[in-house]
């Protein structure tokens, strides 16, 4: 073989590809970009509802109302019948052993478990076993069954903390109607 005889593999070299001349080169006009103008720029994006400038139709319509849905409070429900299944007696009902049974989703990391969201212990079904509730919520239909069980809902109970929270509340509004008519007392003098 000679020097001269010597050639690069098939499909080694390649033609530079001519961009933007013109429409018989097939990649004229767009030049392989798709759009003119602004879509055919670097960072050249819209975003959803863009009307080329002019005031979007989101934003031409008025708002009317309130929606509570961005403020609604999500529960994990877990049925006493459920827990009367997997449970045996006096043990003791919490999001961790919620989680291990398989009766909630939620995430463990460095030792801690953390829930997807609240849990909430509901009535449905028959408690047969005396267990100790540790749990956030619980209705009052399913307390009552739990108690009627030999159970024990402890004091992280939702219930007693409500009933802390608006005694608390009641207080503060009391404090507060005392200082205004304190305070319109003096203005009178």
């Amino acid at each position: 073989m000679q020097s001269f005889d010597l050639r690069a593999p098939e499909g080694a070299n390649k033609r530079k590809r001519i961009i933007g001349r013109g429409q018989g080169s097939g990649r004229g006009t767009t030049a392989g970009k798709g759009h003119k103008g602004q879509k055919a720029r670097s960072g050249g994006k819209t975003y959803v509802g863009f009307e080329g400038g002019q005031m979007p139709l989101y934003r031409r319509l008025a708002q009317r109302g309130f929606s509570n849905y961005p403020f609604k409070k999500v529960f994990q429900i877990v049925n006493l019948r459920e827990i009367d299944k997997r449970y045996e007696d006096n043990e003791t009902v919490d999001e961790l052993t919620l989680f291990n049974k398989g009766l909630i989703h939620g995430s463990k990391k460095n030792g801690t478990f953390k829930p997807d969201h609240p849990v909430k212990i509901l009535g449905d079904g028959q408690l047969s076993k005396k267990l100790i509730f540790k749990v956030s919520v619980i209705s009052a239909s399913a307390r009552e069954k739990i108690l009627k069980a030999g159970g024990d809902v402890g004091s992280e109970s939702g219930a007693v903390e409500t009933a802390q929270a608006v005694k608390t509340i009641d207080t503060q509004k009391t404090a507060d109607t005392d200082k205004t008519a304190a305070k319109e007392k003096t203005s009178a003098e």
